[in-house]
Order: structure tokens, then sequence, then C-alpha cells
């Protein structure tokens, strides 16, 4: 009979104290303490495009003439959200158990083109100047034009949306660990 007694008072004490560690953790996560939770995932980069692109320059020579080079581009677009800049007043409670958050916008946070995978597929200099030498860094600033042109490929197909969906779901997923529910930029 002891044995029984004491075993659901070990048991109500449990239940209590687990109420209590999770009412004290609700408690203890303010808006400061949620921001040390999401800020040191620093640039959270969500979401990651491969794009192949051609990309066509000319570069006109002196005193007539032109040259001109075709490079097939294979490159790779990373974007994400800069958790740098949040701070608490980005943080509120709407209730208990809810937090509206107000993430940063998604941005591109880097670009850049695959050397292995990218090759020259044309490159000639009009056949009435074969005395011009080819341009040394016609290559390297169409490499550059090809990252400009990969990060607006990755923008117009909706990269910076599904990084910031992504974005989301990976605070979301942290804030429900701490027991928490989110609302994000005044959204339901």
């Amino acid at each position: 009979m002891k044995w029984k007694i004491s075993t659901v008072i070990f048991g109500l004490l449990a239940v209590v104290a687990v109420w209590w560690g999770r009412h004290q953790r609700w408690q203890r996560l303010d808006a400061p303490s949620i921001i040390a939770e999401i800020k040191p995932l620093n640039q959270l980069a969500t979401v990651r495009y491969s794009i192949q692109r051609v990309i066509g320059v000319r570069e006109p020579k002196e005193p007539f003439g032109e040259e001109s080079l075709l490079l097939m581009v294979q490159g790779d677009v990373i974007a994400g959200v800069d958790l740098a800049d949040l701070s608490a007043e980005d943080v509120r409670y709407l209730n208990d158990h809810t937090v509206a958050i107000h993430l940063p916008q998604a941005q591109v946070l880097q670009a850049f083109v695959d050397e292995k995978n990218t090759k020259v597929w044309d490159r000639h200099i009009t056949w009435w100047t074969p005395w011009v030498p080819y341009d040394p860094d016609l290559e390297h600033k169409a490499r550059l034009s090809a990252i400009d042109e990969i990060r607006a490929a990755a923008i117009s197909m909706g990269i910076l949306s599904q990084a910031n969906s992504n974005a989301q779901t990976a605070i979301k997923g942290l804030l429900n660990s701490l027991g928490l529910r989110a609302n994000f930029n005044g959204q339901t």
C-alpha cells in the first residue's frame, strides 16, 4: 500500500515538474533569448540552383573588326537570409506559445561559375584582321558577365521566394524544438 501511494505521489511530482519546467522555459525565452538561438545560423543558405547558360561577348578591335567569344557556362546560385542584423525588435510574443518574427528578405548569398563544367565553345577574330591578337581578358570578361547572367536567371526563376519559404521552415523547426510556434512577417 505504501508502495502504491509513494508511486502515485512520485508520479504527480513528476507531472508537476514537467509542467513547471515547460512553464519556466516559456518564461525564460524572451526576445533576446530567441534571437540568441537564431542568430548563430548567420547566413542561412536555404536553396541552391544550378544553371546553364550560353554567354556571347563581342569586342571591337582597332582600327576595325571584332573579336567574339561564345562560352558554355555552368553556374550555381545560393540564396538564403542573412540573420546577422536580426534584433529583439524583430521578435514579439503573440501569446504564450506563438512568436511573431520579422525575418530579413532572402537574398542571393553567392553566385559562381563552375570552372570544371564551363567551356569556350567558339572564339574568333574577323577574318580580315588576322594580325590583331586575341584579347587575353575577353574570356575573363565573359565569365564575369556569366555570373551576372546566372544570378539574374535564378532570381527570375523564383530562387528568392523559395529561399524565404525554406528559411521560414528552418526557423519554424528550431522554434518548435523550443516549444514555440512561429508567425512570420504578419503571416498566420
